[in-house]
């Protein structure tokens, strides 16, 4: 996990309601709240270029965020946000209120390395990635950057599991009821129409 973290400044947001949040993005801020931790919402308006630029830098949704709210300072972690559909702008973002013991489910991305050791894909095969992040339950501040995953030695056929991959402790995925695929090295059309048609033949025969 990263120990980054990062300090956003906020306002408290006496209105709610569509037109206030209409007024808001006019002035460049997007409405969001706080929640969580058997307290009551705190709403707020944050800066959106100062969001944006958060999300853009990538592992948004898995980084430990501080909210200085007019002084008062709240430890979140991005919950949810929501993009203009047409757009592509900010338009809100959740947080969830966490301290050391918090419990939280996330998405955790997966990075794959060594694909030029892996002689499947030497020979043509293609990396299919069933899943670019898993889930997992975990404590908020040991949520992991990324799950790293070695190609090295992988033929054609081959699949990653859930089992190739070495959790940290404490760190759970939320499906537990089977070894679920993460990727697997899969046949080049060219190879495939090759089998098929060998298959055939054998068939005719």
């Amino acid at each position: 996990m990263s120990n980054e973290t990062y300090e956003l400044k906020a306002e408290a947001r006496e209105r709610v309601g569509k037109g206030s949040a209409r007024e808001l993005r006019r002035n460049g801020q997007i409405p969001s709240v706080i929640y969580g931790d058997k307290q009551s919402p705190v709403s707020i308006a944050l800066s959106r270029n100062e969001v944006t630029k958060k999300v853009h830098a990538g592992g948004f949704m898995t980084t430990l965020v501080t909210i200085d709210v007019d002084g008062k300072k709240y430890n979140v972690l991005p919950k949810d946000y929501q993009l203009d559909p047409v757009r592509d702008f900010l338009m809100h973002v959740d947080f969830l209120r966490v301290s050391k013991n918090t419990q939280v489910t996330v998405e955790v991305p997966v990075h794959f390395i060594n694909e030029e050791k892996s002689p499947g894909i030497k020979r043509g095969g293609v990396l299919n990635i069933v899943r670019h992040e898993v889930e997992v339950h975990c404590s908020a501040n040991a949520i992991p950057d990324s799950f790293t995953i070695d190609l090295t030695g992988l033929e054609i056929g081959d699949g990653i599991h859930i089992s190739h991959v070495t959790l940290p402790k404490g760190v759970t995925p939320t499906i537990t009821d089977r070894d679920f695929t993460i990727a697997t090295v899969a046949a080049p059309a060219g190879l495939k129409s090759e089998d098929n048609a060998a298959t055939e033949e054998a068939e005719e025969e």
